[in-house]
Order: C-alpha cells, then sequence, then structure tokens
C-alpha cells in the first residue's frame, strides 16, 4: 500500500530516492555486490558476470520507458491492415 509522505508526494518519488546505482557505458564498473567489472550488456540493463547483479543502463533510465514503445504500423504500405 502506497501512502502519502510528508512533502504531499508518494514515497516512490524518484526524484526523492536518493543514490541510484546505475551501468555507465564508457565507464570502468565495478558491481556493487561483488565488486568486480565483467558485465554483460544488454538493451535495458547490465549483468555481472561473476555474481550476476543487474544494474539499470544509465542511457536507458535517462529515456525513459516511452521510447521503447513500438510505432503505430497503420497507414504504412508495407504494414498488413487489420480490417
Amino acid at each position: 500500500m502506497m501512502t502519502a509522505g510528508k512533502s504531499g508526494g508518494f514515497a516512490h518519488d524518484p526524484a526523492t530516492r536518493g543514490y541510484l546505482v546505475v551501468y555507465r557505458e564508457n565507464e570502468v564498473n565495478h558491481c556493487p555486490g561483488c565488486g568486480r567489472s565483467h558485465w554483460f550488456v544488454g538493451r535495458v540493463s547490465a549483468e555481472c558476470g561473476f555474481c550476476g547483479t543487474a544494474l539499470p543502463l544509465a542511457e536507458a533510465t535517462a529515456r525513459g520507458a516511452a521510447s521503447w514503445a513500438r510505432p503505430a504500423l497503420r497507414g504504412h504500405s508495407w504494414a498488413l491492415d487489420a480490417a
């Protein structure tokens, strides 16, 4: 159950949650779980190759969830219209 905090917002407000560990591209990223730096990097997250800790990509979190939405296919000549 979510309850309103002192500032009037909900407790899960991302602006007030504090430090967020993310995987940053083109930097040395040490795993917060084991301290090593071998990663399997995907489109949205990176997973530690040793202990399996998963971190969101900094670039993916900056764009938000709407950037991964599929474009509408209707109206294109190559799209199949389901009538």
